[in-house]
């Protein structure tokens, strides 16, 4: 899908520093002192346009959000939710996933949500899935020992592909759901995609898995 490009976007994500981190390498293992307490750290990597991240902080006051995106045209939209919201657990940073150690120290974030990430279904860009392996070993180098990676797709393939690319690796499957939708999960917060999808009719899978020591 082709971005709509935003002149403003670049500027207003600098006009405000307090929501949106100008320097995220300078608060690696300090996210505690960026948010002011210590409460858990949960991120969205592709956090898009912001309705998850921000629906999560509201029904999860108790836990401090981070939004990672890495288009300067769709993150604005999220800082807009904030803006309005100026929710007091919900950060955004403008960084590439791969990147993560760079900002996050080992042990530093409790939860990753991946959700509706893009599928790259060629071959050849295998290596962009946000669950190829090199990224699974980011996501495990600033998990802590008991966090989790929380996964959600309505695209079958991403997610057959996502399942034994975790098989592949130190990892434990505690969660599958085939058609999420149709579950016993109470208070699933839906993105923008998974809205859309949904109400089109397509299934919704997600999966949660731990790494292993």
């Amino acid at each position: 899908m082709r971005l709509r490009h935003k002149p403003y976007a670049k500027e207003k994500l600098e006009a405000y520093p307090h929501f949106v981190v100008p320097s995220p390498e300078e608060w690696k293992g300090r996210w505690a002192e960026r948010f002011g307490n210590d409460k858990p750290i949960h991120i969205e990597i592709g956090c898009g346009k912001g309705q998850f991240i921000i629906n999560m902080a509201k029904q999860f006051p108790a836990i401090n959000f981070i939004g990672i995106e890495l288009q300067t045209s769709v993150i604005v939209s999220a800082l807009e939710k904030q803006i309005e919201e100026e929710l007091p657990n919900v950060q955004f940073m403008q960084v590439d996933a791969k990147d993560l150690t760079n900002y996050f120290a080992p042990g530093e974030v409790d939860r990753i949500h991946l959700t509706f990430s893009d599928p790259w279904p060629k071959n050849r860009h295998e290596k962009r899935r946000l669950t190829y392996k090199s990224f699974l070993s980011v996501y495990k180098a600033i998990l802590h020992d008991k966090g989790e990676l929380h996964f959600k797709t309505d695209n079958q393939g991403l997610f057959e592909y996502s399942l034994t690319s975790f098989s592949h690796y130190p990892a434990s499957l505690t969660h599958v759901y085939l058609d999420l939708h149709n579950s016993d999960v109470e208070d699933n917060v839906m993105t923008e995609y998974e809205e859309k999808f949904s109400q089109k009719g397509n299934r919704i899978y997600k999966a949660v898995i731990q790494f292993k020591a």
